[in-house]
């Protein structure tokens, strides 16, 4: 397995899925966007701009946005360079 920047230790598996659930959600938010969410549910329809699926998606993606975070901020401080 390759070698990356979260200290020096590989990331394994569980630093994959940490990695993949931002761009996940980001990708979802879009896809909503562009296809639509279809009929909105009776209890969470609001005029409140904060309703709906896309925004739900993109929050998503800023709360588990601090593993890429954590890998741009570790390569910048050159950690792990040889």
């Amino acid at each position: 397995m390759s070698q990356a920047c979260f200290g020096t230790a590989p990331i394994g598996v569980a630093g994959w899925l940490s990695l993949a659930a931002a761009p996940t959600f980001a990708i979802m938010a879009l896809m909503t966007a562009v296809i639509g969410g279809g009929a909105p549910d009776a209890l969470c329809s609001s005029a409140s701009p904060l309703s709906g699926m896309v925004p739900m998606y993109l929050l998503m993606s800023a709360f588990h946005s601090a593993p890429w975070l954590k890998l741009i901020a570790t390569r910048r401080s050159g950690v792990g360079r040889s």
